[in-house]
């Protein structure tokens, strides 16, 4: 007999796949800031209080992943990686907003 794996089961609420999105320990500020402006890499490490390379890599890499944040490489000198909010990003902000607003 084998034991379900909760990730394998269907979502029983609505929600459950949008809260999954922004989960995680640097997502939800990383989509906060976004929400402002482009997001570079360095600035994040600066703005994130507590945050490192790897775990930025991460979150930023998952939120690419989900099309919450878009990657362009700008190719002016110094050569850089800004992160903006895609248009499915832009609809939650609305959403994120109320949210916060509850807290």
């Amino acid at each position: 007999m084998t034991t379900p794996n909760p990730s394998q089961e269907k979502e029983t609420c609505p929600a459950q796949s949008l809260l999954k999105l922004l989960s995680g320990k640097w997502k939800p500020e990383i989509f906060r800031l976004a929400t402002a402006a482009p997001l570079r890499f360095s600035a994040l490490l600066r703005d994130i209080k507590g945050s490192n390379k790897q775990s930025l890599n991460v979150a930023l890499k998952e939120m690419e992943e989900a099309e919450l944040l878009e990657r362009a490489v700008i190719k002016l000198k110094p050569l850089h990686v800004e992160y903006y909010l895609t248009e499915k990003g832009k609809a939650l902000v609305p959403v994120f907003e109320q949210l916060e607003g509850l807290s």
